[in-house]
């Protein structure tokens, strides 16, 4: 990708957030407008600014990255993200509305009358931020090292900035135009260079990509590899050798690569031919390793294909509705009406923005399967223009798709910067308003950021998947009791909240640290949702059961409140 094409797109994304973000500062006086833009945001504004806002990194780089490496099962991270808010509109959407709260440890405060509810509440809203912002800073970092060569840490010390001046300038108001901005930008972003990238692949004869375990290298390809690794070959294969390899140091000579391991030493260049199937990384040395690519259920996850599979189902379906950054844009309807429309657009939005992103996973199967070598999987949809198209209009494109890019970490990570600073002004500085909202958005972005250079090798779609395990074990079964059952008491909710979300924050802290590698172990921590969700469920009820005597004195009150439509204003 031509740099100064690239730099262009990414500054002009830039400069148009900050330009939104500060003239919102003309906008938003009241702690109303910084928490939920006085709830006058219309259901198309909105649905919107919630897909600007819920298509992170993760969907606009790390889906296509994790189907051009393991294939067709990646597809249930689209479809799950898409179907919870299938639940969110059915079960949660119009009765969170209508409890006027402004953050889900509001919510957990006016529904159950506790304190420790809410506490416990605002400790995971900033545990989950937290977790999904790691994902945006690497995908920002990743970006930028792509487009100017600079260390990954500053793409995410920029993004930081760039969000703590948005968020802090102008909150929810102005970031509802940003983000329902930034929607259009990354549709666009996919959609015109995807035409374009089908042409080319037409033109090529329409070649189909491998359906065995193995890609191969449909071009000859140069790989340069920056950090040792060792790479696993299933077939011999002669290629051109410009660094070390198992020990030797060749200099521009053809070199076979016999089955079995070999070891590649640093900065070393590998020239591979037309044709040659592509060596992959050991386990040990990346996260790229895959088998079975065009089935559903890859064999990849352990040997334990169904249970990783309903782990992923489960987080995608049931987590969306307790994401905070996605609920706290309900807040922002006029009523609850407001908010299923809300929610029926959004299903719109979503579903035509995923349609595109597996095209790229193809293509990069095709046409850039020595990202798989590198581990840079989720570069596929920036590096795909100039692959196939070159030229001027490949850097062009190439520029609108790192617009788009950068448009997703942007609005995403704006988004969770603005619901974990709600919470850290309300709930843990001294005193309220928007003084202090504005305070708390630093370290709201700091902590993510900070962690962000420490954990750098997790593919993004995976850490965000971690992040939705951990809402679908806490807040689905808090929003589901809370809304749907008055038995409910504050002991139920604190069980449910510490054993479902609190086990599963441990379990996917373990697994980003590498705590576990392989085996059932891993598995079980890696995709917690699975028995992490029905604990969670399970805890609130049983403990509710045991102590009935405990349900709020102003349950009735409450319930009314939730699901009793608003009146229909009447107009002279």
């Amino acid at each position: 990708m031509n740099r100064t094409y690239g730099i262009a797109g990414v500054t002009a994304v830039v400069l148009a957030t900050v330009l939104v973000g500060a003239l919102g500062l003309r906008v938003s006086r009241t702690t109303s407008d910084f928490y939920v833009a006085s709830r006058t945001v219309a259901p198309r504004l909105n649905a919107c600014a919630v897909s600007g806002e819920y298509l992170s990194a993760a969907s606009f780089l790390g889906v296509a990255g994790l189907v051009l490496a393991q294939g067709v099962d990646m597809l249930w991270f689209p479809i799950g993200y898409t179907a919870g808010f299938l639940l969110l509109l059915a079960f949660v959407a119009a009765p969170l509305r209508r409890s006027g709260a402004y953050t889900l440890p509001d919510f957990a405060e006016a529904r159950l009358e506790s304190r420790a509810v809410r506490r416990i509440a605002g400790g995971l809203v900033v545990g989950i931020g937290w977790l999904y912002l790691l994902p945006q800073l690497r995908g920002a970092g990743l970006t930028l090292r792509l487009l100017t060569g600079v260390p990954g840490w500053v793409g995410g010390l920029i993004v930081a900035a760039v969000v703590t001046v948005a968020v802090a300038a102008g909150g929810m108001r102005s970031i509802t135009f940003v983000q329902a901005f930034q929607y259009w930008l990354k549709l666009t972003a996919l959609l015109v260079p995807v035409a374009f990238l089908l042409l080319a692949w037409r033109a090529d004869h329409a070649p189909a990509p491998s359906w065995e375990d193995r890609p191969v290298f449909h071009r000859p390809t140069e790989v340069r590899l920056d950090r040792p690794v060792t790479l696993t070959a299933h077939a011999p294969v002669r290629v051109t050798v410009s660094g070390s390899v198992d020990g030797r140091t060749v200099h521009g000579g053809s070199v076979t690569l016999a089955e079995g391991g070999h070891r590649i030493g640093a900065d070393t260049v590998l020239r591979f031919p037309a044709g040659a199937r592509v060596p992959l990384p050991d386990r040990a040395s990346g996260r790229t390793a895959q088998s079975s690519w065009a089935r559903p259920l890859s064999a990849d996850r352990e040997q334990h294909s169904l249970y990783a599979t309903y782990g992923l189902i489960l987080a995608t379906f049931l987590g969306t509705m307790g994401l905070p950054h996605v609920v706290v844009r309900f807040y922002t309807n006029p009523d609850g009406r407001a908010a299923r429309r809300t929610t029926v657009i959004v299903l719109g939005l979503l579903g035509a923005f995923y349609l595109l992103v597996p095209l790229y996973g193809m293509l990069g199967r095709l046409y850039a399967p020595d990202l798989l070598l590198t581990g840079d999987t989720d570069a596929a949809v920036l590096v795909l223009p100039q692959r196939l198209i070159g030229g001027v209009a490949g850097d062009l494109l190439g520029a609108l798709v790192a617009g788009g890019a950068c448009a997703a970490f942007l609005s995403t990570a704006s988004g969770l910067t603005l619901s974990v600073a709600g919470v850290l002004a309300q709930d843990v500085l001294p005193t309220r308003g928007v003084r202090h909202f504005r305070f708390a958005a630093l370290p709201a972005i700091a902590v993510p950021t900070a962690a962000g250079a420490v954990v750098s090798d997790l593919p993004v779609a995976d850490a965000v998947g971690l992040a939705f395990a951990v809402s679908a074990s806490s807040f689905c079964p808090l929003l589901v009791l809370g809304i749907w059952w008055r038995g409910l008491t504050p002991p139920g909710a604190i069980a449910g909240l510490l054993l479902g979300g609190g086990s599963a924050l441990t379990a996917v802290t373990v697994t980003i640290a590498g705590g576990a590698r392989s085996g059932w172990l891993h598995t079980l921590l890696a995709w917690p949702a699975v028995w992490s969700v029905p604990v969670g469920f399970a805890a609130m009820v049983l403990t509710s059961l045991a102590t009935r005597d405990r349900v709020p004195p102003g349950t009735t009150a409450t319930m009314a409140r939730l699901h009793l439509p608003e009146p229909t204003p009447v107009h002279p």
